[in-house]
């Protein structure tokens, strides 16, 4: 993998995004939906994570993040890992589900084009972290973030859009505590 996709100051915020195996629409239902904010907030409390901006969408997530001290790319790994294993429980444990039986297959069969032995594969295995090096590439990220469900055609205002940091950015207050971004200092 290129320097450009890495980790490389943990003193630096990184645009960061991932996304399920196969672009699967898995964050359309509550029970799957509600599983990140609950690991981002994990990793908050025991991780040292730092949250400036983030985006769930039906099959991807956008995070602005940086680190109180912790190695950002295990404070990912921790992330991708409690999710993966939460959601692949509660996609196992649905009865009501009607794509179960095509979601567990499709999550097993990229576990068995990977490496690592595992028995799924819920996300895809990059994270694609941008350093974010100046203001300007700083505040397009986040409007990036923010806009994106508005894009999608999901809303018609960025604040309509309970998971994501545009609340925040709004004067209000969304699922996960968001560190706003001083438009002044980056």
């Amino acid at each position: 993998m290129s320097k450009k996709y890495k980790f490389t100051n943990n003193s630096k915020l990184y645009f960061v995004s991932f996304a399920v195996t196969n672009w699967i629409d898995l964050f359309i239902r509550n029970e799957y939906r509600n599983i990140l904010p609950d690991s981002i907030k994990h990793c908050q409390t025991e991780k040292d994570l730092k949250l400036y901006g983030w985006c769930l969408m039906t099959s991807h997530v956008h995070l602005i993040i940086g680190s109180g001290g912790n190695a950002l790319s295990n404070i990912m790994s921790v992330l991708k890992r409690h999710t993966s294993e939460e959601l692949h429980k509660a996609i196992t444990n649905n009865k009501t589900e009607s794509r179960k039986e095509w979601m567990e297959w499709m999550i097993e069969r990229a576990a068995k084009k990977t490496s690592n032995n595992a028995k799924f594969q819920l996300w895809q295995p990059e994270n694609h972290p941008i350093e974010l090096s100046t203001q300007k590439i700083t505040w397009q990220k986040l409007d990036y973030i923010n806009y994106n469900p508005v894009e999608a055609g999901f809303v018609n205002e960025t604040t309509d859009w309970l998971y994501s940091s545009a609340i925040d950015y709004n004067n209000g207050k969304d699922l996960l505590d968001v560190i706003l971004l001083d438009p002044l200092i980056i």
